[in-house]
């Protein structure tokens, strides 16, 4: 017989991982093999999930992974680093003064929060035009 493996105050997201507060933790390799070895023992999914407090899917995942790739360590995140040009994001604020952080984002074909790390680096704030601005006078003057 198994025994209980779950933790007290651990929720489940599902998706091979452990939440802890606010942090998101991959399950650790071991009790991932744990599981999947109770599976090939013959208990069902539904029961390795209530001993191991696991997600169905996320065991029927585990084991594509293992298919997959041979092990149960995550796969790395395969992010592509983009760095945008400068000299371009300049000239294309110059022809298009009044564009949005996502039609910047569009036409530089990245992510909006990418724009809008390189304005700030490049020090493009928003228009503050003499006419967006309220008069100070008109509301403070009094009339004689």
């Amino acid at each position: 017989m198994i025994k209980k493996q779950k933790a007290e105050g651990r929720k489940s997201s599902g998706k091979g991982t452990k939440q802890m507060g606010d942090k998101v933790m991959p399950y650790p390799v071991k009790m991932r093999e744990r599981a999947l070895q109770a599976l090939q023992n013959g208990h069902t999914k539904v029961e390795v999930r209530e001993i191991y407090g696991l997600g169905v899917n996320t065991l029927r995942d585990w084991e594509v992974l293992q298919e997959e790739t041979g092990s149960l360590e995550n796969r790395p995140l395969i992010r592509t680093a983009y760095k945008i040009d400068r000299e371009k994001l300049l000239a294309h604020y110059r022809e298009n003064p009044y564009s949005t952080n996502k039609e910047t984002a569009v036409a530089f074909k990245c992510s909006v929060s990418g724009i809008r790390s390189a304005k700030k680096i490049l020090g493009i704030t928003r228009k503050k035009t003499q006419s967006n601005m309220p008069n100070a006078t008109s509301k403070n003057a009094k009339s004689s």
